[in-house]
């Protein structure tokens, strides 16, 4: 496509900003992806709302440039405003962004920047709502790097959780899932704690003698922090091969995912009545079957009417369909046939039964 200097694109900007990493795709009115760049993960608790939206820049320009639009821009690489506007709606969908007053400082930020003519932040689990249901109903539970559940109804009504970790009731997601594995390891190992093949499994993994080596490499910055997220591997294999302990931190996680569900469902009055539940997240998009029955087992007994299903397209999708619901209550496009051209472009959802 051919755009002139400055000429706007009528279309989204979509964001989908987590804990491990970060989507962008320019999409345009008629659903059709035309850039796409992925980078690392986003904390803006821990760099600040303007820091971390800045961060964003370089992918912005690079899909942007994949779309051909890298005149149309106005920016450059340190986001710097400039004197063209990239696109109709930026749509944004932030892990992190889970108070309102984060929301509020994020949007500011991201507002601030010439990408967007408007410009809408919400927390990721919401483009993870929208990647698996046709409109706003239904509930979503992510467990990535974190663990989040939100619920919606047409009437814009919701149910949230505060999502601040073990601060706010909080467990589990691969982070947690990680750390209760390198505690359970550790103390197996110095004798506090009963034996479990996590410890062996651990150090054969990041190539080390002991789980408490690694700990002491960690803690050292001789091994990455961000590292341990490779420890759901490990404890699935761990649990697979029988292993009692690793079975039981399984076993939590899915009651705690079938909890969050069950409980937005009966906030919102939705227990019993057929209802979307939309799985995401790296640690449910993996389909490990000792979580996946598990947890379908619990909600048959706790939510039977509830209707899940597995969304494994990148959580960018649901951002850019809430930009798309927005163009097209402006009549500015969007629309069934641009929803439709939009998920074929990415993995479909699918039922977890």
């Amino acid at each position: 496509m051919d755009h002139q200097q400055n000429e706007q694109l009528p279309g989204v900007l979509a964001i989908d900003a987590g804990n491990s990493k970060t989507d962008v795709a320019l999409v345009g009115a008629d659903g059709t992806v035309l850039g796409a760049a992925r980078g690392g993960g986003f904390q803006p608790q821990l760099d600040g709302a303007e820091a971390a939206i800045a961060g964003l820049a370089p992918l912005v320009e690079a899909a942007a440039r994949e779309a051909g639009l890298r005149s149309a821009t106005g920016f450059g690489s340190d986001g710097a405003p400039g004197t063209g506007v990239l696109t109709t709606r930026v749509s944004a969908c932030l892990a992190n962004a889970d108070l309102p007053v984060e929301e509020q400082q994020l949007h500011a930020a991201l507002a601030a920047r010439p990408w967007g003519l408007t410009s809408a932040v919400a927390n990721d689990t919401f483009g993870l709502l929208r990647a698996g249901t046709d409109g706003p109903r239904g509930v979503a539970v992510v467990c990535g790097a974190g663990i989040n559940c939100v619920g919606l109804l047409p009437d814009g009504r919701t149910a949230r959780f505060p999502a601040l970790g073990r601060l706010t009731g909080d467990w589990g997601g691969g982070g947690g899932l990680a750390s209760e594995s390198m505690w359970h390891a550790t103390r197996a190992e110095d004798g506090r704690g009963p034996a479990t093949a996590l410890a062996p499994a651990i150090a054969a993994h990041f190539g080390m003698p002991s789980a408490t080596a690694v700990a002491e490499a960690i803690h050292l910055g001789q091994l990455e922090r961000i590292r341990l997220h490779e420890l759901s591997r490990v404890l699935f294999a761990t649990a697979e091969a029988g292993d009692a302990i690793a079975l039981d931190l399984i076993d939590r996680q899915a009651a705690e995912i079938a909890r969050l569900a069950v409980v937005a469902l009966t906030r919102l009055n939705l227990l019993g009545e057929a209802t979307p539940l939309v799985l995401g997240g790296g640690v449910l998009a993996a389909r490990q079957p000792l979580l996946i029955d598990n947890l379908l087992a619990r909600l048959a007994a706790a939510a039977p009417l509830a209707e899940p299903r597995i969304v494994v397209a990148p959580p960018v999708l649901g951002s850019a369909l809430l930009g798309l619901d927005h163009l097209a209550s402006t009549g500015l496009g969007g629309g069934p046939a641009a929803e439709q051209r939009l998920r074929a472009a990415y993995a479909p959802v699918q039922t977890a039964a």
